[in-house]
Parts: structure tokens; sequence; C-alpha cells
């Protein structure tokens, strides 16, 4: 009759013991290596999403192009966080409905526009204040848009109107006119 032990190995112990650790090095890793990718994607789409942190002169922004060519950049409409596309094309700023109501935006009355994708029915609705970096306009008229698909605003000329604009290479400064 053989007798069995049911101690355990310590060689199988380590084993199991190294390939655990393996196995969470590679898991911190792949962590690691998101954080970054994530960082190097956010910079490319909005390479002044440190705008507001970055001190500008009151009343002037330098905005970077990012590499689709397009002006994104944090702002903040009515005191609530939000990110900008600026859109010279655009009439109004523009509000996805989503942020809207997340941020408490007054519906007001339906309008039709136009937009590239063809006419839409939007709301009208009145901002208190818009902020850009050092700028920061008051009683904006904007829309609220149903069928934008994420929340980033439209800073459109109901907004940029206002200002100075200066392109130089991938340079954008915007100033309150003198």
């Amino acid at each position: 009759m053989t007798e069995h032990h049911h101690q355990s190995d310590p060689d199988r112990t380590r084993r199991g013991l190294a390939r655990w650790m393996h196995h969470l090095t590679w898991v911190a890793l792949l962590f690691l290596l998101t954080l970054f990718f994530t960082d190097f994607v956010e910079d490319k789409r909005n390479p002044n999403r440190n705008l507001n942190l970055v001190s500008h002169d009151a009343g002037e922004v330098v905005l970077q192009r990012n590499r689709g060519g397009h002006y994104v950049a944090p702002g903040r409409i009515n005191g609530e966080p939000v990110t900008f596309l600026l859109d010279t094309g655009a009439t109004q700023v523009s509000v996805p409905e989503a942020l809207a109501d997340k941020i408490g935006l007054e519906k007001g009355r339906r309008q039709q526009t136009m937009t590239a994708n063809g006419v839409i029915s939007v709301h009208t609705t009145q901002l208190d204040s818009v902020r850009l970096g050092g700028i920061e306009l008051k009683d904006v008229t904007a829309s609220i848009n149903p069928y934008m698909p994420d929340d980033t605003v439209l800073l459109g000329m109901s907004f940029m109107q206002h200002l100075d604009m200066v392109q130089r290479g991938n340079e954008l400064t915007l100033s309150l006119p003198q």
C-alpha cells in the first residue's frame, strides 16, 4: 500500500508563483501601454487639451491645429466643462442634445437649419457664458442639436464673429478686438 502525501512540492509552488508573476507583469505592462497610448491619441486629437491649465493673457488664446487639421480645445459653457471644435462654417454654437440636457440648457423654439448633411430641426438656446482660455463672452446664441453623436460642441460664428482671428502655420490666435 502506497502512502499519499498531500504536501506541496516546493519546486511546483515556485513555478506556479513565477507563472503568476509573469502574467501579472504582462497585465501591468498592458495597462501602462494603454494609459500612454490613450494620452498619445488624445494629444493628437486635441493638442490644446491643457489650455485651461496654461496661463493666457486675458482676451487672447493661441490654439494648435490637430492632425486632422481642426482646432479642438477645452472650454466652458455656463461654467460647465466642454470640448469645443472651432467651426467657422457653423452659423451658431451647436451643442449636442445629450450634453445640453446634462448641463441644464433650456430648449427654446424649434427651427430648421442647414448642415453638411442636409436640413435638420434644432432648438434655439441662449448661453449665459462661453469661455475659451482667457476669452469669455456673455449671452451667446446657440442651438441644441439632437443629431450630434458625441459631446463635442461646434464653436460657430455666434461666438467667433466677436473675435479677431490670425492663422499662422498650425497656430490660430483668437483675441478680443482692441
